[in-house]
C-alpha cells in the first residue's frame, strides 16, 4: 500500500483508524440540521427554520408527484425535495442515504454482464414484438391513423 511515505508504521496507523471507524460510526457522521449556528442557538428562530425547510421541501416534493403522471422529471424533482428535508431532519438524511445505497446497488447490479446480456435480449425481443405489430398494423389499414379507421 502506498501512503506516500517511506515510514512502514504510517500504514498500520492508517489501518488502525479505518478499522475504529466502523459502519455505524460511517452512518452517523452528519446527521443533523445543517442550519447556520445563531440560528440553532435561538430555539424559536431554530423552530421557525425547521418550518421552512419543511414547508419548502414539501413544495417541491408535492410538485415532483403531480409531475409523475404528468410530463417532467417527478423522481427527480421528488428527491431534489427530499434534500431540502435532508438539510434538517435526520429521518430525510437516512431516507437519502438508503436510496443512494439502493440506487447504487442496482447500478453496479445492472452493469454485471450476465443481467446486461438478458437485459440486451429482452429489449431486442420487445423491439421484434412491437416492430411485427406495426407491420401488421400498416399491413392491414396503411398509412392511417386508428382515430380515422371506419369499419375497415
Amino acid at each position: 500500500m502506498n501512503t506516500g511515505s517511506n515510514d512502514p508504521g504510517e500504514v498500520a496507523v492508517a489501518a488502525d483508524k479505518a478499522e475504529a471507524m466502523t459502519d455505524g460510526a460511517r452512518d452517523e457522521r452528519g446527521l443533523g440540521s445543517k442550519a447556520p449556528d445563531f440560528i440553532k442557538a435561538r430555539r424559536a428562530l431554530h423552530l421557525s427554520w425547521q418550518v421552512g425547510v419543511f414547508v419548502i421541501g414539501l413544495a417541491v416534493v408535492a410538485a415532483g408527484i403531480v409531475m409523475l403522471p404528468l410530463p417532467g422529471p417527478g423522481w427527480v424533482v421528488i428527491f431534489a425535495g427530499m434534500a431540502i428535508w435532508a438539510t434538517e431532519f435526520v429521518w430525510a438524511q437516512l431516507v437519502l442515504r438508503w436510496t443512494k445505497r439502493k440506487v447504487t446497488e442496482a447500478a453496479q447490479r445492472a452493469l454485471d454482464p450476465e443481467v446486461r446480456r438478458r437485459n440486451i435480449v429482452l429489449t431486442s425481443a420487445g423491439l421484434v414484438i412491437v416492430g411485427v405489430l406495426a407491420g401488421i398494423y400498416l399491413w392491414k389499414f396503411g398509412l392511417v391513423m386508428p382515430w380515422k379507421i371506419k369499419d375497415q
